[in-house]
C-alpha cells in the first residue's frame, strides 16, 4: 500500500498483480469518489495529482464546494 498527499487530500494505492497496475482512490473524503491508477508508482502519483486537480475543477465548474479533506491521524 502507498499513500500520497496533495493539497491535503490523501490517496491510497495498491498494486493489482492481475492487472499489473497501481489503483487507488482519495481516502479522506466521504461524499465524493476520486480514483486514479498508474503502471508505476510515479505514474500513480502523477495521476493522483491530476485526479485531485480535476475534482477541484469539476466542483468549480458545477458551482459547488469541493468536499474538504478530513484529517487522518
Amino acid at each position: 500500500m502507498m499513500l500520497f498527499n496533495y493539497k491535503d487530500y490523501v490517496g491510497c494505492a495498491e498494486f493489482d498483480e492481475e492487472a499489473e497496475i497501481f489503483s487507488g482512490r482519495v481516502i479522506n473524503i466521504n461524499r465524493d469518489i476520486v480514483t486514479f491508477w498508474g503502471e508505476t508508482r510515479e505514474e500513480a502519483y502523477q495521476e493522483f495529482v491530476i485526479s485531485v486537480d480535476g475534482y477541484l475543477e469539476f466542483c468549480e465548474e458545477e458551482h459547488r464546494q469541493p468536499e474538504a479533506p478530513l484529517c487522518i491521524s
